[in-house]
């Protein structure tokens, strides 16, 4: 007989009786995150062997008094037996915890704090730990004071833009109630700070406070190599990352052109909506109190959307699209509903999935890792090298609008390196469509109009 649900983040099987070592460990990561159940006596695949009475005796009279007394705060779990066809298991249910982070007294809160990673249990990290203090404390990071800055460094334009197009409510004035009423500022002991938030969404120099707060968007040459063709950081707020992300994303993409009643329609080789919800779900939910950047990582097969931090909820790869939704950052991504670049919670991996069905393409792929999501979109293979012939076709355009060019021109044009944009144009040299003209500092290029 196979048990009815597999493994996940809040699930874990064990074959056999473990140590209780093991068993301390699973049920500690349970309790600092959203509860879980550990059942003794079921294979990884499922499969139910049951457990010899005497170890079952055994497991009743010691598990609880050990668990009891090798936690702190003390976990007081739910031991039951379960029988299935004859064949008898343990069932450990443990709740979520409300005085997190629950640890190995033994080993204290910096060694001993345990996570459920998918469905393992590893070590917390620093930067985990104390965001589990702060959910025992009902709090989020991102309300928390920017205690280094002031309103002054609040931009005012965009909070007065924001107010004035939000969605599905009517224009509000910029004051300290509206403000606060969006936790873009917030009060300590009669003064005034911006919150993380407030300085994520709206400040003027968000990186000062914020030095990993940005998204790195690499292109790299082939399949598995590391070389770079075009590189760009994407700084500023939140809206400007997005706007710089997708735009570097969508421009190394490949187009197809269809002529239809006279007019030519233009198709992205990847659903459009699926790189729009990964970038939006990779900056709303990722944890930024890590100190790491979010990367983005574009192939000739794929591209990777790296966040720090792991599902802010009892997520796992087999539930992503039941529309479930547990948010993280609340109010960046309330904030970012009204402004109108998410339309609908818990919708954005049932997006993701259902938009790669419809064009008949491969699933995408969602990865936890140790305190890091990654999400893959694949892309079709091409015929030809997807970033050359990108580059050749973006120089062919930029100089039937301009003629003459400079290498560094080209070079910002195409995001690319100087040496990269010098391989370009070579090309198109060679093929006599270019003409070069000039030494040194002084070179400038033009379209060869006798060619």
């Amino acid at each position: 007989m196979k048990y009815p649900l597999a493994e996940s983040t809040n699930l874990e099987f064990k074959r056999n009786l473990p140590d209780n070592n093991q068993i301390i460990k699973t049920v500690i990561g349970f309790c600092n995150q959203r509860g879980g159940r550990l059942i003794i006596g079921v294979a990884d695949d499922c499969t139910v062997l049951g457990l010899a009475e005497k170890d079952i005796e055994l497991a009743m009279e010691t598990i609880e008094r050990s668990i009891y007394d090798a936690c702190s705060p003390p976990i007081i779990p739910r031991i039951s037996t379960q029988i299935l066809e004859n064949k008898r298991i343990i069932v450990i249910d443990v709740s979520e915890g409300m005085n997190k982070p629950y640890h190995r007294r033994s080993e204290g809160v910096t060694r001993g704090t345990y996570i459920r990673l998918g469905r393992t249990t590893a070590k917390a990290t620093p930067e985990i730990i104390r965001e589990l203090e702060w959910q025992a404390r009902g709090i989020d990071f991102e309300c928390l004071p920017m205690y280094q800055a002031t309103k002054d460094d609040l931009d005012n334009e965009k909070i007065k833009a924001f107010l004035r197009e939000r969605i599905n409510h009517g224009k509000a004035e910029v004051s300290e109630e509206t403000l606060k009423a969006y936790n873009i500022i917030t009060y300590e002991h009669s003064k005034i700070y911006p919150s993380i938030s407030g300085i994520l969404l709206f400040g003027l120099r968000p990186q000062y406070f914020l030095t990993e707060a940005m998204i790195i968007c690499s292109h790299f040459k082939g399949t598995s190599g590391r070389e770079v063709v075009a590189t760009v950081d994407c700084n500023g707020t939140l809206f400007a990352q997005f706007n710089q992300a997708f735009n570097f994303i969508t421009e190394r993409l490949h187009r197809s052109f269809i002529i239809k009643n006279a007019k030519r329609d233009e198709k992205l080789e990847l659903p459009e909506i699926a790189i729009r919800e990964a970038l939006l779900n990779m900056i709303v939910h990722r944890n930024y109190h890590v100190k790491a950047p979010s990367k983005i990582a574009l192939y000739d097969d794929r591209i990777e959307f790296f966040s720090p931090g792991q599902f802010p909820g009892p997520l796992d790869t087999k539930n992503l699209t039941k529309g479930i939704s547990y948010l993280r950052n609340p109010l960046i991504c309330k904030i970012m509903r009204e402004a109108g670049y998410i339309e609908k919670l818990g919708s954005g991996f049932i997006e993701i999935f259902a938009s790669y069905e419809k064009m008949k393409l491969r699933n995408p792929t969602i990865i936890e890792g140790e305190n890091y999501i990654k999400c893959i979109l694949p892309r079709l293979p091409q015929k030809k090298s997807s970033i050359e012939e990108t580059d050749i076709d973006k120089l062919k355009q930029f100089l039937t609008i301009k003629p003459e060019v400079t290498i560094g021109e080209i070079a910002q044009h195409l995001s690319v390196s100087r040496s990269t944009a010098l391989r370009r144009i070579n090309e198109l040299v060679k093929s006599k469509l270019v003409k070069r003209v000039g030494q040194k500092k002084s070179i400038r290029y033009f379209k060869n109009n006798d060619g």
